[in-house]
């Protein structure tokens, strides 16, 4: 169980370094500095932030439901933070190993939609109300293609247990790995490792899948272009509007986990876990020299580089998709999911049974 306090170490220690990144991520990209004047670079806004945030006073509005109110931020809080339960994060270790590992990540992470509805409704605010429904709405629905994706992944791999779908996509596999999954071709590349056991080279289709899959945890998450439960021109802060002190730092730091735990996922079924990107090339054992054996110092500390390092650069490119598109209008969202995205994640599916028939 010792992975569990480290992931909800890297969570929490990820809210500092993720909200500095992203403010400085947005500055680059609008031609301006960002935080400079606390600390050196402006390192210390975080903390500053953080400060005023423990000094605030705790609102309850004397209209809202005191329970809901109060009880809403914590709700999302645990629901987002268990997600973690069940994710591996080297070969040795994992907060659980669950069998049914990835059912239960996308049972407990929808558990937040509760919260959301606690908040708006507990608020007793129109535009807390209104954001809490349109948030409802986006996660719902989204959630429809999302699976869809997910599923394709464990129909190619066969298992819930996301443990065993990290082990099938290096060089400790038990099964053996055919280029891009076609058995017919003969050419086994399970001694190869690296990118070409990873699942999006396993079926080239799940490319499409991670894809749709990246632009279903934005909506997820709330992150733009899909931020209109926050509409902050439009409904002034969504669901959190009545918030203040460290009750909206909770439902600042779930936002934020929620884009970690997602990158986690999406890292894991699709781009190889904790697996190398490189591959044996002949003599050139790149595959077995970056990975290290299972139960091993040096196998444990690669694989958490190789899997930290997919995971950043996957909330690193969240960040730049927030900065680069505007939000999309309500009809607009639902439009490309229940139209172009759930299309799609059903053709994929259909595509991942014929996969991994031609890969028995």
């Amino acid at each position: 169980m010792l992975a569990l306090p480290i992931f909800l170490a890297v969570a929490s220690g990820f809210v500092v370094v993720g909200v500095y990144t992203e403010r400085k991520i947005s500055a680059f990209m609008q031609d301006r500095l960002g935080p400079m004047e606390t600390g050196k670079w402006g390192l210390l806004q975080l903390f500053a932030d953080l400060l005023k945030l423990l000094q605030k006073e705790d609102i309850v509005p004397a209209a809202a439901d005191r329970r809901l109110f109060l009880l809403a931020p914590a709700v999302i809080f645990a629901s987002v933070f268990a997600g973690f339960a069940v994710l591996p994060l080297t070969p040795d270790l994992q907060g659980s190993g669950a069998v049914v590992g990835v059912f239960y990540l996308m049972a407990i992470v929808s558990f937040d939609v509760i919260g959301i509805l606690m908040a708006g409704w507990g608020s007793n605010n129109k535009y807390s109300l209104f954001g809490a429904m349109r948030s409802l709405a986006q996660i719902i629905s989204y959630e429809i293609p999302l699976g869809l994706t997910i599923l394709s992944a464990v129909m190619i791999c066969q298992t819930l247990n996301l443990q065993e779908i990290s082990f099938q996509q290096g060089i400790f596999s038990s099964e053996t790995n055919y280029l891009f999954g076609l058995k017919p071709l003969g050419v086994d590349v399970t001694n190869w490792g690296g990118i070409f056991t990873w699942n999006i080279v396993r079926n080239p289709f799940l490319l499409v899948a991670y894809v749709v899959f990246f632009i279903c945890t934005l909506a997820e998450s709330n992150r733009a272009p899909f931020d209109l439960p926050e509409g902050e021109s439009e409904i002034v802060g969504g669901f959190h509007t009545e918030y203040s002190g460290m009750r909206f730092a909770l439902l600042y730091l779930s936002e934020y986990a929620m884009m970690l735990l997602v990158s986690f996922l999406g890292a894991v079924l699709f781009l190889g876990s904790w697996n190398t990107p490189l591959p044996n090339i002949g003599p050139v054992r790149l595959a077995d020299w970056t990975s290290g054996a299972p139960g091993t110092i040096w196998g444990n500390v690669t694989a958490v580089f190789w899997l930290l390092s997919k995971v950043f650069l996957a909330v690193l490119l969240q960040m730049w998709v927030r900065w680069t598109f505007p939000r999309v209008r309500v009809d607009q969202m639902m439009f490309l999911c229940w139209k172009v995205l759930t299309p799609i994640g059903l053709i994929l599916l259909l595509i991942s049974g014929i996969w991994r028939l031609l890969m028995v």
